[in-house]
């Protein structure tokens, strides 16, 4: 008998979880508020340009998470003066909370940066980075992800708005888009409850991909900037990376598509999704190409009205031609400049480096120089 009682009350739970979702996602379809000033979110989206990722405090890249020795106010102002206007540091809080590392000595972390990020005049967004959400977890995770946004808002609430920024959630995977948006929806509602005026950034699901935003129907905030992440075409930028597997093990692939320099197919791609990458690049891999896709989001963002952000782009370095990754970040470049949309690097310092060795501008090639438009004068 008690085993029946725990059973009822738990599917009582579970229906009371869902019809509270079911409310917000109502709500979340009401007409959005309009802001006394419009034009702000817009100006904060376009502050974030000329930003570059930092993986201090980011399991994946960074194998010594929370060593401070690996926050160095030298690393700001060389930022600063290859002219960077923003930061955006991923943190791996789950990772974090499953390592058992308590939330103080990681937010230590946190203020550390936000301090010295308004010493040097940078723009922050503070990322929540690899996450566990998925499509049959969404009813425990959000929660938890709740109580960790809820955590950062109280304790930076009197940051300015204009210079820290919220990234609600790094990457959502390829999960049903309705579940993540209700998803987002709840979080941003939890923030809205301590904080009106912070600008939160939120991208779409299957990994912030340009097709899922063009397909996604805005929130019911008006101060949201909506991110995508833009690595086509992916057969170059992400040519011979292990985390991929198979479908990127074709290398020597070159930017711009050289018909003469074109490596033949790598036995292992064959039959993968990267087959067809292959395929396509003779129509990819050029700078059309680029403009064309990035032209989905944008006119995804002139239909609702509301600023958009390329959150990351970049090229994976090990197996990528120099040459080639120059081009490819100075035609990036100018296509986001072309579309007015405002663009951050992956990453600093490690698999996407801009850098040939350490960073400083004795290892930025003249290439790479011209192609994010840094002077010796600046």
């Amino acid at each position: 008998m008690a085993n029946e009682n725990c059973n009822i009350i738990s599917i009582a739970f579970r229906h009371i979880l869902l019809l509270g979702i079911a409310i917000l996602c109502l709500n979340a379809k009401s007409k959005p508020k309009i802001l006394p000033d419009r034009a702000l979110i817009f100006n904060r989206a376009q502050s974030l340009n000329n930003g570059i990722s930092v993986s201090w405090l980011e399991q994946v890249w960074n194998k010594n998470v929370l060593d401070t020795s690996e926050i160095n106010p030298a690393d700001l102002r060389l930022l600063k003066k290859l002219g960077f206007k923003s930061i955006r540091l991923p943190v791996a809080f789950a990772y974090y909370e499953s390592h058992q590392i308590p939330i103080e000595k990681v937010l230590a972390h946190v203020d550390y940066v936000v301090k010295e990020c308004n010493l040097y005049g940078f723009k922050l967004i503070i990322d929540y980075h690899g996450g566990n959400l998925n499509d049959s977890n969404y009813l425990a995770e959000t929660p938890k992800i709740i109580k960790l946004w809820s955590v950062l808002v109280k304790r930076y609430i009197n940051q300015n708005p204009n210079n820290l920024f919220f990234e609600l959630y790094n990457e959502p995977p390829h999960m049903n888009p309705q579940i993540w948006k209700d998803a987002a929806y709840n979080i941003v509602t939890a923030i809205r409850e301590v904080d009106k005026h912070r600008t939160l950034i939120v991208g779409a699901s299957n990994y912030n991909s340009i097709y899922e935003l063009s397909r996604f129907v805005r929130l019911a905030d008006e101060n949201i900037i909506y991110t995508f992440h833009f690595y086509e075409p992916f057969l170059f930028t992400h040519q011979g990376a292990e985390w991929v597997g198979a479908a990127a093990a074709t290398t020597g692939v070159s930017f711009p598509y050289n018909g003469e320099n074109f490596p033949k197919l790598n036995p292992g791609t064959a039959g993968t999704w990267g087959e067809a990458n292959y395929k396509q690049y003779p129509r990819d891999g050029n700078e059309q190409s680029l403009r064309d896709k990035l032209q989905i989001v944008k006119n995804w963002s002139n239909k609702y009205d509301v600023p958009i952000l390329c959150g990351e782009y970049g090229v994976y370095n090990k197996y990528a031609g120099l040459d080639s990754r120059c081009r490819y970040i100075k035609a990036m470049r100018g296509a986001l400049k072309g579309l007015n949309i405002p663009g951050m690097l992956w990453e600093y310092n490690d698999g996407f480096s801009i850098f040939t060795g350490p960073p400083s501008v004795e290892n930025l090639p003249t290439c790479m120089k011209d192609a994010i438009g840094y002077t010796a004068t600046k």
